[in-house]
């Protein structure tokens, strides 16, 4: 029962939830630096893949993002569920092959059923050990809670106690044979000829008693004893019926090589041989009443529930990773915050002093840069952002760090803001400039203009849209002209939007599109600052400044023509 349970139980959805998502683009996933951000999560490549699968499946379910984002509060909250979690994917990594674990239980050799046992007892220890944790800790999520459950329940259901001991008892009893005695047959040349198991002991061999040996033979006149007996050696399973002799328990005969001196052969790539190999199957044979009653052993358990945990691992690793990240963030004295989810259909958003993920990590590695934080709301007064600024200014970064902490929000990671309120879109594409290998067929405005026809075939009144200088590598009147009625599509679907652009005159007409295209969306200029001819890269409501940014920059750096006309009267 408790097997069905845990299969179905999931850190990312609540039980009852439909896994209803719509998967990034390509585009997207690169817009965003997706890949960027995972590798300051994990050097790992197994688990980068594993968090990017997460990361690029946007849910709008709000009671699903509100889930995750409660669980990821408690990952944050306490460092140490990390670390025994950390533990536990670790044993889990052992354990993902389920199918081979059965089939090793049809196993006869003694050596892969004492691995097994280990493998399960470390496994128990583990169990037992995230059993501890979660019941010492004040967790709040409704998920950990489920989670700390369904553990004490595998506990106490699989009969770990009693596994734990069975265990312990299998290795006291395998751990008994300390020693093997091996005799070796020659033949009338002196040379090996077979191989055999003499005695298995229940002590070591000490060298005080191997030089004895030594020395007796060698001060023998004749340096041969009489018989096969060896003195000091006490059988470890008698009843198996191992003799005295060699000849009765053979091992298999050492081949000659071509050139007739005697050799044993090494496999280069596994590093066994023929004597190893035999002598294993050898001493399994002989302790087949050991291998029999842990082998029950195993069966007893082999079906432990506990064994559904490893559909967790994902999870368990994209929780840890961005808590890591979290911390260290938060460490270097910028805001994280909980993300509040309204209703999707109020297709509404609020960020205070948001800032982009990316440069936070760059200060994380060791940067010093000096972050701007900005403010923005799409609410029914305006859900279209039309961005200006000069070159440089700050408009893509700003235009990333919206669709990013988006992003993150639905994922219930924190996001990189002081405050957020979020109705969750249904996907968050992107229009940003193309390779130039990718536009040879069509040409540039070509390859553009097919993009954003392939987003508008997609695109719902809850979708998120990001262009970062589409459309500006045509001339100014073509550009323009595709560029308005782009704008004017996206306030008719009513999407949320940003498009950053050095089309001055498209932010102008901001009113114009408000009045002549019927939609929910409102379309409104923002402009990136520039103070006393620096950029400031705060982002304000205004219409677009046009010639005064150049005006500014060129008062920067001394080419205004009075400059350069009092620069050469002096």
């Amino acid at each position: 029962m408790e097997t069905e349970v845990m299969e179905k139980f999931s850190l990312l959805f609540p039980k009852g939830r439909e896994n209803k998502f719509k998967t990034l683009t390509a585009e997207s996933i690169n817009d965003l630096s997706i890949d960027f951000i995972l590798d300051a999560l994990t050097e790992e490549a197994y688990e980068q893949n594993l968090i990017k699968r997460i990361l690029t499946k946007v849910t709008d379910d709000k009671e699903v993002i509100s889930y995750r984002r409660d669980i990821f509060e408690d990952f944050l909250r306490f460092p140490e569920l990390r670390d025994s979690l950390s533990e536990l994917v670790e044993k889990l990594a052992d354990l993902r092959d389920i199918e081979r674990f059965q089939k090793d239980q049809e196993a006869s050799s003694l050596w892969m059923l004492i691995n097994r046992l280990r493998e399960i007892d470390e496994y128990v220890n583990c169990i037992t050990s995230i059993k501890e944790i979660l019941e010492k800790l004040d967790i709040k999520s409704d998920g950990m809670k489920q989670l700390r459950d369904n553990v004490t329940s595998i506990y106490n259901g699989s009969g770990f106690p009693e596994l734990k001991k069975d265990i312990d008892d299998m290795f006291e009893r395998a751990r008994t044979l300390k020693s093997i005695t091996i005799g070796v047959n020659l033949d009338n040349l002196l040379r090996p000829k077979t191989a055999g198991v003499v005695s298995l002991n229940d002590s070591e061999f000490k060298t005080s008693k191997l030089m004895k040996h030594f020395i007796r033979f060698a001060d023998n006149e004749d340096g041969l004893r009489a018989g096969t007996d060896v003195e000091d050696m006490r059988y470890f399973h008698p009843e198996s019926g191992v003799p005295s002799g060699f000849s009765k328990v053979v091992l298999g005969s050492i081949q000659q090589g071509a050139n007739k001196n005697v050799h044993i052969e090494t496999n280069e790539l596994t590093g066994a041989d023929p004597l190893s190999d035999a002598l294993k199957k050898s001493v399994t044979a002989i302790l087949k009443r050991i291998v029999k009653d842990i082998k029950s052993t195993l069966k007893k358990y082999i079906n432990i529930s506990g064994y559904a945990l490893i559909n967790l691992m994902p999870e368990i690793i994209f929780y840890i990773r961005w808590a890591e990240l979290t911390d260290r963030i938060i460490a270097l004295g910028m805001p994280m915050c909980k993300p509040e989810i309204c209703d999707a259909d109020e297709r509404n958003c609020s960020f205070k002093e948001i800032y982009n993920l990316k440069l936070a990590i760059k200060n994380v590695q060791g940067d010093n840069i000096n972050i701007i934080t900005n403010d923005v709301d799409f609410n029914d007064e305006h859900r279209i952002y039309l961005l200006t600024g000069p070159n440089r200014g700050g408009k893509t970064i700003f235009t990333q760090a919206v669709g990013i902490a988006m992003l993150m929000a639905q994922c219930g990671i924190f996001v990189p803001a002081k405050s957020a309120v979020i109705s969750p879109c249904d996907n968050i594409y992107t229009h940003f400039p193309a390779d130039e290998n990718d536009t040879v067929d069509l040409g540039r405005l070509g390859e553009e203009s097919q993009r954003l026809a392939n987003i508008f075939s997609v695109a719902t009144d809850r979708s998120f849209l990001l262009l970062n200088e589409s459309l500006a590598t045509t001339n100014v009147a073509e550009g323009l002209f595709i560029a308005n009625d782009v704008v004017k599509a996206m306030r008719f679907i009513g999407t949320r939007a940003i498009f950053n652009t050095h089309m001055h005159e498209l932010a102008r007409r901001v009113d114009e599109i408000n009045a002549e295209t019927d939609g929910t969306s409102r379309v409104a200029s923002m402009i990136t600052g520039v103070h006393d001819g620096r950029r400031s890269f705060k982002v304000t409501l205004a219409p677009p400044q046009g010639v005064s940014y150049a005006r500014d920059i060129a008062k920067k750096y001394g080419v205004t023509f009075e400059q350069i006309k009092n620069s050469i009267e002096k």
